[in-house]
């Protein structure tokens, strides 16, 4: 099932919170080969971690990660324009932004994997709608490129830089229901059940952004 998070919720749940972080070091680090720090206890952490963002992560019935993606107002500090705004060609500074960053998936999903990218990319759309958003902005590198077409939810791309595997994307995304159903469709799982996830985390679906 999707669970919606904020960082400091997310501590309290050790046996999510510790999968999710030793599930991101696995994929960043030992599989993408991604310069990334991971600390003593073997979790994959960076600044923007600390600064309280929003997590949609898919549980699994053990209790454990499955997958997830970071949530964080772009109105705020945030990794699209602190380290690519020369890719995006310029800041993208708006209440009614968000970004979305470390898209994650668990080692040992198989067959589920697919299903499980798009229940995220559901949350994705999700957060958008509930949240009253505009659009998504995130970086990515190629590998993304063909989950998002396969979806059906490829986004706007701004700019990109490099080449290969280190080539980097930065795109937008726009909301709308006719995609919420799609990757609905595509994670198996009816919109109803995902409006449900999502009330039940912030208390009814309700317009937050300035």
């Amino acid at each position: 099932m999707l669970t919606y998070l904020y960082a400091d919720q997310l501590a309290q749940q050790t046996k999510l919170h510790n999968s999710m972080f030793t599930d991101r070091a696995w994929q960043f680090r030992q599989r993408l080969k991604w310069d990334v720090d991971v600390d003593a206890t073997g979790f994959e952490r960076d600044e923007y971690d600390d600064m309280n963002p929003l997590y949609a992560i898919w549980r699994k019935p053990d209790g454990t990660h499955g997958g997830s993606m970071r949530a964080m107002p772009t109105s705020g500090r945030c990794m699209v324009n602190e380290h690519f705004s020369n890719v995006a060609g310029r800041k993208i500074s708006d209440p009614k932004i968000w970004e979305s960053t470390r898209f994650c998936l668990s080692p040992d999903l198989g067959e589920q994997a697919g299903r499980i990218s798009a229940a995220l990319m559901l949350a994705g759309c999700e957060i958008g709608i509930g949240m009253g958003l505009d659009r998504a902005v995130g970086v990515f590198d190629p590998r993304m490129v063909r989950i998002y077409r396969r979806l059906g939810w490829p986004p706007e791309i701004l700019g990109t830089t490099g080449a290969g595997r280190d080539k980097i994307y930065v795109g937008l995304w726009d909301f709308s229901q006719t995609v919420r159903h799609r990757l609905a469709q595509n994670a198996g799982v009816s919109p109803q059940i995902s409006t449900l996830w999502f009330e039940r985390a912030f208390g009814g679906v309700k317009t937050i952004a300035a």
